[in-house]
């Protein structure tokens, strides 16, 4: 695959760096992206004024640069960073994705969202306070999913009177913390984001540093080591088939490369076949790779709806039925062992349930701890038992296919985000069985059992919609006898249509006999 490597870095645009910043309250995490943006010349003009107006206005200053990135109202009335402010800006040699997320620890979760698709984290301490727990924590959930590379910028370093003995023992201290983390690099640089000392050029108060500014270390570190090129997992998310002999599937390519002529296999069914075509809005393309948004058409005619996942035919991800996860619980109400969970991995919805927490972690020193269940911004390892499998990798060879929400089903509300670490296979013929949308039918005069079994199935998570003749006779069959030969294949088809896109179909009619 070195070969593809090479090709992959000549065509991707590698000169984008994701990354997102986390720490404590008041670290000043947001006047550092308003200083970066400022500095970069990246904010509009009005924009600009805005901020100044109401800086001038409100804070009985020139400009706050913290006003860039707090947009929300509540944000700026309490002056604290509450959801994950994303910015863009560029240098001449880099463009930048930035995540400003929330340091109160009742935000954890929204960190946890802006890190998820970082490359990087730019952890901030304060110089007065040094490393806190919620840098820790914000350390070791940005180790959990997946962040390899760290900047920790020692801010505020105009009010310790530019110490180097104080930003030692910060760094010393941090050491101390992420040795028991798996970090690639962790690089420390001082700096003051209001008086823009080593922001973006080298601070004259601090001779005693000599490493680079923050702007020239993120222009220049390497982050594309964690790109997984080997293995091809495409998840598909929608059928677009018009009817005619075109029919591709849909969805975004989760990891690795594919080619057009390259063998696939089809999970859950197993069915091997070849890549025909890739299409995209812009035309077709010879080869693809991840984060590609893309529709793949297949040689031969295989039934392959959503939920299913096409890999390269000698490379598959784990059947698994049953996984231990590293879990950051992020509801107000604490796990219950046993409830049935919704699981949503991929493009798959399924039940599950935790069966034991193996231990939590101690934010303070990553030391592991008995615990009965999680509650909110709590971190451990868990157990958890699928009541239908999915097609996973673990988490450090692949973060797509590695990771799942949990989701309440009775308030919908996203309860967990987890990371695979260990699973156990199931056979392939207990996937496909557990997989396959099917039409569920039932006589016209038992709409209230079909209803009651529709409803049951969608708290379990299977993919599902009800139709009955109220609803075709309004639409697709108007005017047509419910009891005629037409209506019948109208509804037929219909059903065939939709299955094929990985949805069961629960259907109450007339025209289905007794």
């Amino acid at each position: 695959m070195k070969g593809s490597e090479s090709l992959i870095e000549q065509n991707q645009n590698i000169g984008l760096l994701r990354f997102a910043t986390a720490g404590s309250v008041d670290d000043g995490k947001s006047t550092l992206i308003g200083r970066l943006l400022h500095d970069s010349k990246s904010i509009f003009e009005d924009q600009l004024s805005s901020i100044k107006d109401y800086s001038k206005l409100h804070r009985n200053q020139e400009i706050d640069y913290s006003l860039v990135t707090d947009g929300l109202k509540s944000e700026r009335e309490q002056g604290i960073t509450i959801d994950v402010a994303y910015r863009f800006y560029s240098t001449p040699k880099r463009r930048f994705i930035i995540a400003d997320t929330p340091g109160h620890e009742q935000y954890t979760r929204n960190m946890a969202t802006g890190a998820s698709n970082a490359s990087l984290a730019l952890i901030l301490v304060d110089a007065r306070n040094g490393v806190m727990t919620q840098t820790r924590r914000h350390t070791f959930i940005s180790s959990l999913l997946g962040i390899r590379h760290f900047v920790v910028a020692i801010n505020k370093m105009d009010l310790v009177d530019y110490s180097e003995e104080v930003f030692e023992k910060i760094v010393d201290e941090y050491n101390i913390f992420s040795d028991k983390l798996s970090a690639e690099s962790i690089y420390f640089i001082p700096i003051s984001a209001l008086k823009g000392d080593n922001v973006i050029e080298r601070s004259s108060n601090m001779p005693w540093y000599g490493g680079s500014t923050l702007l020239d270390y993120l222009e220049n570190v390497n982050v594309s080591g964690g790109r997984n090129l080997i293995d091809f997992r495409f998840p598909v998310q929608y059928v677009n088939w018009d009817g005619s002999d075109f029919r591709g599937y849909c969805g975004t390519i989760a990891s690795g490369v594919i080619r057009k002529g390259e063998r696939v296999r089809i999970l859950p069914s197993g069915k091997t076949t070849e890549i025909s075509r890739i299409v995209t809005y812009d035309g077709d393309l010879d080869y693809a790779f991840a984060p590609m948004a893309v529709t793949l058409c297949l040689k031969d005619d295989i039934d392959v709806s959503r939920g299913d996942v096409i890999a390269r035919a000698h490379n598959l991800p784990a059947i698994v039925g049953t996984m231990e996860a590293n879990l950051v619980w992020m509801d107000s109400d604490p796990m219950e062992i046993g409830k049935d969970y919704l699981i949503k991995h991929t493009t798959r919805t399924l039940k599950g349930s935790f069966t034991e927490v193996l231990y939590k972690f101690d934010p303070e020193d990553i030391h592991r701890k008995p615990a009965e269940m999680l509650s909110l911004n709590d971190i451990g390892k868990v157990k958890i038992e699928l009541k239908s499998p999915i097609f996973a990798d673990i988490y450090s060879n692949n973060k797509i296919t590695g990771s799942f929400i949990v989701i309440d089903p009775h308030t919908n509300q996203t309860a967990a985000a987890g990371m695979i670490s260990k699973y156990k296979q199931v056979s392939p013929d207990k996937a496909c069985e557990s997989v396959k949308a099917r039409v569920i039918k039932y006589p016209g005069l038992k709409q209230e059992e079909a209803k009651s079994n529709y409803d049951r199935l969608s708290m379990q998570g299977t993919h599902c919609i009800y139709v009955d003749d109220e609803l075709l006779i309004e639409g697709l069959c108007k005017g047509i006898p419910v009891k005629s030969k037409e209506y019948s294949n109208i509804v037929e088809e219909l059903c065939s249509i939709v299955t094929r896109s990985g949805v069961s179909v629960v259907l109450c009619s007339e025209s289905i006999s007794n």
